[in-house]
């Protein structure tokens, strides 16, 4: 309670929003102005007044608020903070990729590096991914990137054929099909929410498919009382709050290990969170130039959500 009442006062002093994804710690979540997926947490970003943005996510969050907004000094508790999607998408190799493929729409998940954003036409999330891949026009060839197992999910609901960056999440894939249908059988009443970053053969087994925003707002206003939850298990913490009286079941991997979790979400801690806005450091960077690249593709995302 102190730690969080020395992180309030700084706040005012910074003139600071302190945003927060629903992956991170509880204590985090708590402590938070906002907390949200990764289309509002950028939409808040892109509207917010105050002065110094911490991001508690990870790094390609805190860069596409330092992208929105240059002016501002923007905060990451952690800078080791990363994504094993965007890191399984490096902007040589998908640049060489992107040229082998002339003329495609490049529809980029915000799940990936600046560099990359800034080849990109239009950024998506997970909660807009079908609606932005619709608006493109239908003589258009798609390349999506970097997340194939949402690129997949997004083809079956658009019925566009895509060219898919060979990509995945390294937490959303150890989810176990095998376990899943184990978890059903035993709880045959539960409905299973799951995120689309999983693979075909979890995702079949889903009663509901969506963002993690999506996901919570399902367990919320249905009338079930037992879920089980297929993504990152930070978002319970919101589910339970939103939802006191129901229970959520967070199913484990494969070979039991708590590799559902995202250990790059993990890294901000309460202690950093504090030590990063009393000493106004790690923060954020870019070059101008690149900035303005990869703010046109973000920016019509937010056009057309």
């Amino acid at each position: 309670m102190d730690l969080e009442n020395k992180i309030q006062k700084l706040k005012r002093e910074l003139n600071a929003v302190v945003l927060a994804h629903y992956y991170q710690e509880s204590e985090i979540q708590d402590c938070a102005d906002f907390v949200g997926d990764s289309l509002a947490l950028a939409q808040q970003a892109a509207q917010t007044t105050a002065d110094t943005i911490v991001f508690c996510g990870v790094h390609f969050m805190a860069e596409t608020a330092k992208i929105l907004n240059p002016g501002k000094l923007v905060l990451l508790p952690d800078l080791n903070a990363g994504c094993s999607l965007a890191d399984r998408c490096p902007p040589e190799a998908f640049a060489a990729f992107k040229a082998q493929h002339e003329g495609c729409f490049v529809v980029t998940y915000v799940n990936s590096s600046a560099a990359v954003k800034a080849q990109s036409d239009v950024i998506c999330t997970s909660s807009n991914a079908v609606k932005i891949v619709s608006r493109i026009p239908q003589n258009r060839p798609i390349l999506f990137a970097p997340d194939r197992h949402l690129g997949r999910y997004v083809m079956q609901q658009t019925g566009r054929d895509m060219l898919l960056w060979p990509g995945s999440c390294i937490v959303h894939e150890m989810f176990s099909e095998k376990k899943l249908v184990q978890l059903k059988h035993e709880n045959p009443q539960a409905l299973v929410v799951a995120h689309p970053e999983c693979e075909e053969a979890v995702l079949m087994h889903a009663d509901f498919i969506g963002s993690t925003a999506q996901l919570l707002e399902r367990v919320t206003r249905g009338v079930e009382s037992l879920f089980i939850v297929v993504t990152e298990p930070g978002i319970l913490h919101q589910m339970k709050k939103a939802a006191p009286h129901k229970q959520f079941i967070s199913p484990p991997a494969d070979n039991g290990c708590p590799c559902n979790t995202c250990p790059h979400m993990k890294l901000n801690t309460m202690e950093k969170l504090f030590a990063c806005m009393k000493n106004r450091s790690p923060q954020l960077e870019l070059p101008e130039a690149f900035r303005q690249k990869a703010l046109a593709p973000l920016k019509l995302m937010l056009e057309w959500s």
